[in-house]
């Protein structure tokens, strides 16, 4: 037997399958026509967050320039998870679609990539006095400080390394 549209139990479920489809709405409102260089400057704690406004596509870098502050409405707090503030978004990577008007998880973001896959990188090993280095290339991509898979080009060895802020690959005794 069907449910009635009727029912508030039904009408509660129907909002809530739809809210999670769509993504949580931010609760607030626009505090202008602020420009990208006022955001980080004028963003009060608690009360002014970022949010997307236009669509952010995966694999492209967030910019101020494709965010807004807005304020929140009195009473409201930002959800747990969620990046708000402009030292958390830029210079990012999206993960996943971002759109206008939505709050951004902290999950739907990532570092850029320093090294990409099948780049061609410096691969060290130090102990002590002794370094030993070698051509490798990676088989995956990695930001600073991301453990990831290198093949050695001399001897074919698959190797894990972390990557470096310079973009070489430091591996350790295993």
């Amino acid at each position: 037997m069907a449910m009635p549209a009727s029912c508030p139990a039904f009408r509660r479920a129907v909002l809530a399958l739809a809210l999670a489809a769509v993504g949580m709405p931010a609760l607030a409102q626009e505090t202008g026509g602020e420009s990208a260089n006022q955001i980080a400057a004028n963003q009060a704690v608690g009360e002014a967050v970022l949010i997307p406004n236009r669509v952010i596509y995966p694999g492209e870098a967030i910019e101020l320039a494709a965010l807004k502050q807005v304020t929140l409405v009195p009473g409201k707090h930002k959800p747990d998870g969620m990046a708000t503030r402009s030292e958390e978004l830029q210079g990012k990577v999206a993960k996943r679609t971002l759109l206008p008007g939505r709050y951004i998880p902290v999950a739907a973001i990532r570092e850029a990539w320093l090294v990409e896959q099948g780049a061609s990188v410096q691969v060290y090993f130090t102990a002590g006095a002794l370094t030993i280095s070698a051509a490798g290339v990676t088989l995956q991509p990695g930001a600073a400080g991301d453990q990831i898979k290198i093949r050695n080009i001399d001897s074919g060895k698959i190797i894990s390394g972390t990557v470096m802020a310079d973009g070489t690959i430091k591996v350790g005794a295993s």
